[in-house]
């Protein structure tokens, strides 16, 4: 199975090793650019900064982890989201629109533990029960 990890499905594996059995099945884990700006912002702003950038840095040279980001292709999903969750009134936050994109692209499972996520359909989930 190939995943894709949001910010908070990292985070929350990282503080309690939730998701780590999903993350440790996963053929491949992606983790798109502007989640590794999230966290990075977050390290900056924590009292562990150093450690946490270790952390990621160790587990972004994973021979199963690996960076996306947004290509054309992308910004065309990213359109089409865009335009049937105004359509719906449902818009979502612009990083988790372009996070969608990325895991609709890439054939992947988005692993988040946020449920506006399910306003896309298009977009396979896991969620919930963790």
């Amino acid at each position: 199975m190939r995943i894709v990890l949001d910010t908070n499905a990292y985070s929350d594996w990282r503080r309690q090793g939730t998701w780590n059995e999903l993350i440790c099945r996963a053929t491949q884990v992606m983790v798109p650019t502007m989640v590794l700006g999230e966290l990075h912002g977050g390290f900056q702003l924590g009292l562990t900064g150093r450690e946490n950038q270790a952390k990621l840095a160790r587990f972004l040279g994973e021979e199963s982890v690996r960076v996306i980001s947004p290509s054309e292709v992308t910004a065309e999903i990213y359109g089409d989201f865009y335009a049937f969750l105004h359509k719906q009134g449902t818009p979502l936050p612009t990083n988790d629109l372009w996070i969608g994109a990325l895991t609709y692209e890439h054939k992947a499972v988005l692993v988040t533990r946020d449920q506006h996520f399910s306003r896309l359909p298009q977009v396979p989930l896991h969620s919930g029960s963790r």
